[in-house]
């Protein structure tokens, strides 16, 4: 049986992040202050991640490239468009006002290193910025009933909001606990929708 509870030196870790993940998402912060935020809890945590500390740097370090890229294009871009590296699979979320900013932004994945796959949830609206602020509290609220789960490892997902919709990633233990964060994505006020990119784990070689 596999076990669901981390020592607890990672536990008062996960739990801080946590804490400042809720403090910082009630505040009108820009995407460069919530890199940092999502930096300190990714060095913080990745001893006990799936992917290991080389994983989750090498993905970290994936994100910040497509992230310069985006600025570098447009800064519109930059602004408007969430990244998430999971095993060098980039989600990207967010919505822009034309499908050629969204096409873009996709190329701009693409020409980075180590780059495994791009997964498209960028959406074309006139107003990219209209319920964020719904959208933060969503995310928070369900980091928070993540981590207070003990069946569910939370240091292995990644979640991204936009217009209500809930986007996944990262990897589950098991089916069981997948659903869990289902059940819970789904049970949050507001959510519309669950998209869902989080793999299985497969069972270790022997």
């Amino acid at each position: 049986m596999i076990s669901r509870t981390l020592p607890q030196s990672a536990q008062r870790l996960s739990g801080l992040c946590i804490a400042l993940l809720c403090a910082v998402s009630i505040l009108p912060l820009g995407g460069c202050v919530g890199m940092v935020v999502g930096g300190a809890a990714t060095a913080g945590v990745a001893a006990y991640q799936e992917r290991g500390i080389a994983g989750v740097a090498e993905d970290t370090a994936t994100a910040t490239r497509i992230r310069a890229k985006l600025l570098e294009t447009d800064k519109n871009l930059f602004g408007d468009i969430g990244i998430e590296v999971y095993e060098g699979r980039v989600l990207m979320t967010g919505r822009v006002p034309t499908e050629d900013m969204r096409a873009s932004a996709v190329r701009i994945a693409w020409s980075v290193p180590n780059v495994k796959d791009v997964i498209n949830e960028v959406q074309v609206s006139a107003n990219p910025l209209s319920d964020m602020a719904n959208d933060t509290w969503i995310t928070t609220q369900l980091k928070t009933k993540m981590t207070l789960d003990e069946h569910i490892l939370a240091i292995n997902y990644s979640i991204e909001t936009v217009g209500a919709v809930i986007y996944l990633i990262g990897i589950a233990q098991d089916q069981p606990e997948l659903d869990r964060v289902l059940n819970h994505a789904r049970s949050i006020k507001y959510v519309k929708r669950v998209v869902n990119h989080v793999r299985i784990k497969g069972p270790k070689a022997s």
